[in-house]
């Protein structure tokens, strides 16, 4: 699918499905906060304001440790046949394994020695980014995000690039979910923080987690004239913060505090090379803001050249992106639909044959 087409998956209309009991099974919950998050929760949201009937388990409910080299993330202590049992008693309609974790994987055992139909989804480039942190080829962490997803009855991606990188891996069971914009918050009008107040033009923005993964120095190296302001927490901050002191560094913002940040940028620069989509990037358009990036899987497939421009050489997209209008830009980034997304995901569940859950 073209990047022009992106925002048009979302726009369309999806019939209201009867009420159904689904369980989600994740290993990405709050208090993190990140795109794998934030789609959850809000497609969660969705879901039951539509009257369906949710289970959710997630690593806030077990004992955790912290994920090493990501101690922000909790990998859950699940005792055996925990998982299976909560399916068990909850006798879902479909069951979604949203993450590749421990979580993941006690949901994905119990469902396969059953024969329990079960959808997955691909959020993260785990292998590249699990090869960025280790130094080991990516191709070995492929083999894991193959037999994890095998087995699923459709895998659920969120752009066309993504779904031609599975496929190329042996997973052709493929359904699109794209993601949304809560429109009633990312405007151009969100009035700007007031540390923007002074700053030279052009400002440019990055938000995000502040992490290796994320490719920031990239970000942060660029030479364009103007100022940097880097928003969001991470384990790379400190560092970072005491290597580029010209960057403004303004940590973590939410709601319209960060609508503000983003509308009163004038040009969004999203560095990294491994999200499988970039939600940041379509609530950045939505509040009229032009977006610079790499071209690689996610920015390839949102990012149009009236919305933004994509070049190996960031400077040179930060020069384009500004020259883009932006009232196109945010009317393009208000095609993004939560609700249109939400209905994406709720046709690609697998609904179970009746009493697939064993009773033991």
């Amino acid at each position: 699918m073209t990047a022009q087409l992106a925002a048009a998956d979302t726009r369309a209309a999806c019939p209201a499905a009867a009420p159904q009991r689904i369980a989600i099974v994740t290993d990405a919950w709050l208090p993190q906060m990140n795109g794998v998050v934030r789609t959850l929760t809000t497609t969660c949201d969705h879901l039951r304001a539509q009257g369906h009937e949710l289970l959710v388990i997630s690593p806030d409910q077990f004992s955790s440790v912290a994920c090493p080299t990501y101690p922000e993330i909790r990998l859950a202590l699940a005792l055996p046949g925990v998982v299976g049992e909560r399916l068990r008693t909850f006798a879902p309609e479909a069951i979604h394994i949203a993450t590749e974790g421990p979580l993941g994987m006690a949901a994905r055992g119990y469902c396969t020695r059953r024969g329990i139909r079960f959808t997955t989804a691909y959020h993260t480039q785990f292998p590249d980014y699990l090869a960025s942190r280790t130094h080991l080829p990516a191709q070995w962490f492929w083999r894991y995000i193959e037999w994890f997803h095998r087995p699923a009855r459709r895998v659920l991606v969120a752009t066309e690039s993504i779904s031609a990188e599975l496929r190329a891996h042996g997973l052709p069971q493929l359904h699109r979910w794209s993601r949304g914009v809560d429109l009633a918050c990312f405007t151009p009008d969100a009035p700007p923080p007031p540390e923007f107040a002074d700053l030279p033009r052009p400002i440019q923005l990055y938000v995000g987690r502040v992490s290796v993964e994320k490719n920031i120095g990239a970000f942060l190296a660029n030479g364009y004239p103007g100022s940097k302001v880097v928003v969001g927490n991470g384990p790379a901050l400190e560092t970072l913060r005491a290597d580029h002191p010209e960057v403004h560094f303004l940590g973590r913002r939410a709601g319209r505090g960060l609508a503000g940040c983003y509308a009163g940028a004038d040009v969004f620069v999203f560095p990294s090379r491994t999200d499988t989509f970039g939600l940041v990037m379509i609530e950045a358009l939505a509040c009229g803001t032009p977006v610079a990036a790499f071209p690689v899987p996610g920015p390839r497939d949102i990012v149009t050249e009236q919305v933004g421009a994509l070049s190996e050489n960031l400077d040179r997209a930060i020069a384009a992106a500004l020259f883009c209008d932006r009232k196109s830009c945010a009317d393009y980034g208000a095609g993004f639909s939560w609700s249109a997304a939400t209905g994406q995901f709720l046709a690609g569940l697998a609904a179970l044959e009746p009493e697939a859950l064993p009773s033991t």
